[in-house]
């Protein structure tokens, strides 16, 4: 029988997706659950996976192809024969081997054991089974995965060789060039770049802040916090997010943003943390912020990070936002000029940590200093707000006990 692949079910925030990888060629076999094909959207790289167990057979929208929601993309074979791109012979041996288990080993797991045992990356042969003929039940692959956890920690092994450095992309002397098509999210941050510099007034106030307060705190009580929090490390990050939560909540225009002759006001702060990755910024949100610790906030962050490295943040999780960070000081910027993401109204840029000379209470001493800067939409925010904004951001963090006191 015939299962048909199609495209998922798309937002009403995008109109199509680009067939990105095919992972399956025609008259390969996959295991239910399996990556068949991704398809990229504006936002996010969406995967779509086999229904049942099978074999590939007709693909109908090719690698580049654009497709709709919902859209018939090719054809699963479900345990049977594959479609007549692919010679019969060679298919069926290729069904039967999806149909018999793997191993002797396999035969004797359970599927619930089985899938156990995958997500927590054992190895089901080194499990002893209690079942009806030593096969391996579920309740085993639990113990298993408890004696595990209390398990002493092994000597950590030798640190790997560092990795050869990258081949340059043309070698010296060469009058060669490469064309290569954007991708669906280059091309959108692209667009929505250049919308926000032509459909809003942007301006951009900056300050400084000496860091040396939030450094201390951090470096006094980051151990303790990583055990406390079961291995959640004490950042910057969560203490500029509170910070920026703090002054949203003393200027309301900063968290709010324009439709069309409304100014809609936010009474609550979803912040935005943009984060790197390899098909470029993407802009995780942190729903309701205000409520959050410096713990929940640095997890977030951390699992938005791995998300971003994996491709898999939905479309939910980089939905919508009332402010955004961006941290160019990651990549030792000193200075730069963030550019507003519509339809909010400002953003907030930091920057890298420098020991250099200030003068406090008449005395030059060197202090860790960090450049801001706040870029925002002077339609709707005025220069004074703005300044204010940032200056409440600046004393709050040269004063970090005043984020805890709520003051």
């Amino acid at each position: 029988m015939a299962i048909e692949i199609k495209a998922p079910t798309f937002p009403e925030s995008v109109a199509d997706g680009t067939v990105a990888t095919w992972h399956k060629k025609p008259g390969e076999a996959v295991k239910r659950d399996e990556l068949i094909v991704d398809i990229e959207t504006d936002k996010v790289v969406m995967e779509v996976l086999a229904e049942a167990d099978g074999v590939v057979g007709e693909i109908l929208k090719n690698e580049g192809d654009t497709v709709l929601s919902g859209e018939l993309l090719g054809t699963l074979v479900d345990g049977g024969a594959a479609s007549a791109p692919v010679a019969a012979a060679p298919v069926a041996a290729v069904a039967a081997q999806v149909a018999a288990p793997a191993s002797a080993e396999e035969a004797l797991l359970s599927p619930a054991a089985r899938k156990i045992a995958e997500e927590n990356g054992l190895n089901p042969a080194a499990i002893a089974g209690t079942g009806k003929g030593g096969r391996v039940t579920k309740e085993d692959v639990v113990a298993a995965v408890e004696a595990r956890k209390t398990a002493p920690v092994a000597a950590p092994a030798a640190k790997p060789a560092a990795p050869a450095a990258e081949a340059p992309l043309f070698a010296a002397g060469e009058r060669v060039e490469k064309r290569v098509p954007m991708t669906r999210l280059r091309a959108k941050i692209a667009e929505r770049l250049v919308e926000a510099q032509s459909s809003m007034a942007m301006l951009t106030t900056f300050n400084e802040v000496d860091m040396h307060e939030v450094m201390a705190l951090r470096s006094k009580y980051k151990d303790l916090f990583e055990k406390t929090h079961n291995g959640v490390r004490l950042g910057f990050m969560s203490f500029f997010v509170k910070a920026a939560v703090e002054a949203l909540k003393r200027f309301p225009a900063v968290n709010a943003s324009i439709d069309g002759n409304d100014i809609v006001y936010h009474g609550y702060q979803d912040i935005g943390v943009a984060v790197s990755s390899d098909r470029g910024l993407v802009v995780p949100v942190l729903r309701n912020a205000e409520l959050m610790s410096l713990a929940e906030i640095e997890n977030g962050i951390a699992t938005f990070g791995k998300k971003a490295r994996d491709g898999k943040l939905s479309i939910e999780e980089m939905t919508g936002g009332t402010f955004t960070i961006t941290n160019g000081g990651t990549f030792g910027s000193m200075m730069s000029t963030p550019i507003v993401n519509p339809p909010q109204a400002a953003i907030l840029g930091m920057h890298n940590i420098i020991q250099r000379p200030v003068a406090i209470n008449g005395q030059v001493v060197i202090r860790p200093m960090m450049y801001l800067a706040l870029s925002y939409d002077h339609r709707l925010i005025d220069g004074k707000e703005a300044v204010s904004f940032l200056v409440t951001i600046k004393n709050l963090l040269e004063d970090p006990a005043r984020l805890l006191l709520d003051i």
